[in-house]
C-alpha cells in the first residue's frame, strides 16, 4: 500500500460535558438526518432510533450548548418541521473536521500495525 494512501480506521470521538456526551457520532448523525428530513421524528426513524431515544439526544443537545442547534419551523402548506440552526451547522462541521483530522493523525501508526497483521484466527 502506498505511503500516501488513506487507510480507514474507526475512531469514535465523543465530547463529554457535565456527565453526558454533549456531542459525538450519534448526535452528529441525528443533526445530519434532521437537516435532510426537516423532521425530528423522520430523522430518528431514518436512523432506526425510537422517538424516546431521539428526544433524549435532542434534550442532551439542548442542555449542552449555549445556543439552539435545531429550531422548529412553523406550519405552512406542508405543516411544520425542524431545521438545523447556523450554530448547529458550525458544531457539526467542526466535529466532522475533528474526525477527519483524527483519521489523518493515525495513518502512519495504523500502517505499522496493519503490516504486522496475520490471518484472522478461527475465520
Amino acid at each position: 500500500m502506498p505511503a500516501d494512501s488513506h487507510v480507514p480506521v474507526t475512531i469514535k470521538i465523543r465530547i463529554p460535558h457535565e456527565g453526558i456526551f454533549a456531542f459525538g457520532p450519534g448526535k452528529a448523525a441525528l443533526l445530519e438526518a434532521i437537516d435532510q428530513c426537516h423532521s425530528v421524528s423522520a430523522a430518528g426513524r431514518s436512523l432506526g432510533l425510537s422517538y424516546t431515544k431521539t428526544r433524549r439526544l435532542l434534550d442532551e443537545l439542548k442542555g449542552s450548548f449555549r445556543s439552539p442547534v435545531i429550531e422548529s419551523i412553523k406550519g405552512g402548506a406542508h405543516g411544520g418541521g425542524s431545521r438545523v440552526t447556523d450554530e448547529g451547522h458550525r458544531i457539526l462541521a467542526a466535529f466532522r473536521a475533528m474526525e477527519h483530522s483524527a483519521q489523518q493523525a493515525v495513518q502512519e501508526e495504523l500502517r505499522t500495525i496493519l503490516a504486522e497483521l496475520g490471518p484472522a484466527a478461527g475465520v
